[in-house]
């Protein structure tokens, strides 16, 4: 498991020393589906680098509401907790592994000094913000610009890409919790998408055509 967080670091392009140093400070942690990683309030305290699966990032209301942001894939790090980490504010989302994920753990206090020390691990932090702020304006975008037909067929293409299979084993109570909508709603589009032969439906399951 060693020589697949190392690989994994090598291609987003770190130094070795710098790879050393975080897999002599880092820890593995397996999530199962479905379990919560990062939950709002929580003071993170480590920095969650995807070595194999997918989370789900999401903004959670007052009254438990949520509304999908991105995933988190291999090779990926949560720059939102990184976020909260320099600015030293709880979090204000959660995360949640969408299939079962092993991940590598970082403890925050030695962002800052990485972020002096190494071109490589500014550059791959800036680029994870980058990566991600463009995920959330593209989220932005389809909530303000898209109907909710379109939402919710880029929300299955999305998932799709996430998860490199053209089955989504999701109910369409779930859905409609992450795009911020009713199941009814959700039930009667996936019935209007089947008829369009986009996707196939069955019983708490979709596949994609």
């Amino acid at each position: 498991m060693i020589e697949q967080i190392t690989r994994m670091l090598e291609l987003v392009g770190l130094e070795s020393q710098l790879i050393n140093e975080i897999i002599q400070t880092g820890r593995f942690l397996m999530v199962r589906e479905g379990q919560p990683l990062i939950e709002p309030g929580m003071d993170a305290k480590e920095m969650p680098m995807v070595v194999k699966g997918t989370l789900r990032v999401m903004r959670e209301d007052k009254e438990g509401r949520e509304i999908f942001l991105y995933y988190l894939e291999g090779g990926d790090a949560c720059a939102m907790s990184i976020s909260c980490c320099l600015g030293t504010q709880i979090s204000e989302f959660k995360v949640v592994a969408e299939e079962d994920a092993t991940l590598w753990m970082v403890p925050m206090h030695h962002i800052d000094t990485w972020m002096v020390k190494y071109r490589s691990f500014r550059k791959f932090i800036f680029d994870s913000y980058h990566d991600r702020f463009d995920e959330m304006l593209n989220t932005i975008d389809s909530i303000a610009f898209m109907n909710m037909d379109q939402r919710l067929m880029k929300y299955l293409l999305d998932k799709k890409q996430s998860t490199g299979s053209f089955v989504i084993n999701k109910t369409h109570e779930q859905i409609a919790q992450e795009l911020n909508t009713s199941r009814v709603v959700v039930s009667r589009l996936l019935k209007k998408l089947e008829r369009e032969e986009r996707i196939e439906l069955h019983r708490n399951r979709i596949e994609i055509l």
